[in-house]
């Protein structure tokens, strides 16, 4: 089937991080007044810790960011066929943008990135410690943060190209002109679809009004337990039973009525929660394979795994069962490796 993929079908829009991976030792968090399983924004006692990493350490690069952690992630579920997905965010004109193209052209992404020439490209440090079982992120966002819509526009041929659009809540606080304009485009045309990831509890806490706004034209909501219940609070939903949750968001209000709405809502080791306005049963529960303890290397990335694994099949328009299994499946397998990467063998979903 994927030989029937089209360039450029899917169309991420996020904030791209070239992430760093490296073993450090306990010294190194303490110079950097770091703690082994945390995660921070960058502040000014980090300016130079990029460089000192890549100075003195064996590092690892992975183009990341959420959305461009799904773009990569469906490429791999996909056989690595070149180009099926379109990523878009702000990097800068130096050496950390540079290697953010080269790795994403590795992965067979399509990379229509903004070049901001002032700003330095954001990275995500991760420092791993404890032979491989602790992890301190350090974020410094950079020139994600300047993504301008007026890009999007000079780039629009791409988003004519597209069927299928993928945005994190974590965009609606860069560009939101952005977002909406790609919503309500997908909005006008009865074969396109708009995907919404809710990213964070945080996102609904601050930015609330936003997510209120977009959310009538998501065709297709991915979410963990946090996030949906913060939801619910923000939309005043008297309630925190997630099956209840799920099935307001599928009844909430929506734009193109003449369009399925998908709600899924994950919850770690238990099961998947999935409702659609098309399904006449109530909220299914999709169960999830256990892994074993010593499989668990890094959870970070499992949340855009799955929903790469999703959308690697629903368009190739399999079932909603075949897209989910499919979606556990991209998940267990990043869980697995240290950072969010892809495992070195083919996906293999059967």
């Amino acid at each position: 089937m994927t030989s029937d993929l089209k360039e450029g079908v899917v169309f991420g829009l996020g904030n791209p991080l070239l992430d760093l991976l490296a073993d450090v030792d306990d010294e190194f968090l303490a110079k950097y007044d770091l703690k082994a399983n945390d995660a921070i924004l960058a502040g000014d006692k980090h300016k130079d810790l990029d460089k000192v990493l890549q100075e003195k350490y064996d590092v690892k690069y992975i183009a990341g960011g959420s959305v461009q952690n799904t773009m990569r992630i469906a490429e791999w579920m996909l056989d690595f066929k070149p180009n099926i997905c379109t990523y878009m965010g702000c990097i800068g004109k130096d050496a950390l943008g540079d290697r953010m193209k080269e790795e994403a052209s590795k992965d067979k992404i399509l990379s229509a990135y903004l070049i901001d020439e002032k700003e330095k490209t954001g990275y995500c440090a991760v420092l791993i410690t404890d032979g491989g079982k602790k992890r301190s992120l350090v974020a410094f966002l950079g020139a994600a943060n300047n993504m301008k819509d007026d890009h999007l526009l000079a780039n629009w041929k791409l988003v004519e190209q597209a069927k299928f659009f993928y945005v994190s809540g974590f965009h609606i606080m860069v560009c939101p002109s952005a977002v909406m304009k790609l919503a309500e485009h997908a909005a006008q045309s009865p074969d396109k679809i708009f995907s919404f990831n809710l990213s964070a509890a945080f996102i609904m806490k601050v930015y609330g009004s936003l997510v209120e706004k977009v959310m009538p034209y998501v065709d297709i909501l991915f979410g963990n337990e946090e996030e949906a219940t913060t939801y619910s609070e923000l939309k005043g939903w008297e309630t925190r039973d997630l099956k209840s949750i799920c099935g307001q968001i599928v009844e909430d209000m929506k734009k193109t009525s003449t369009k399925e709405r998908i709600v899924i809502i994950t919850q770690g080791h238990n099961p998947v929660l999935v409702g659609s306005t098309s399904s006449s049963e109530q909220i299914k529960e999709y169960p999830v394979k256990q892994l074993a303890k010593e499989e668990i290397v890094d959870t970070n990335g499992a949340g855009d795994a799955f929903a790469a694994g999703f959308i690697s099949q629903f368009i190739q328009k399999k079932s909603l069962d075949e897209c989910i299994a499919a979606a556990s499946y991209a998940a267990q397998a990043i869980i697995k490796q240290s950072g969010a990467y892809y495992p070195s063998y083919p996906a293999k979903i059967n």
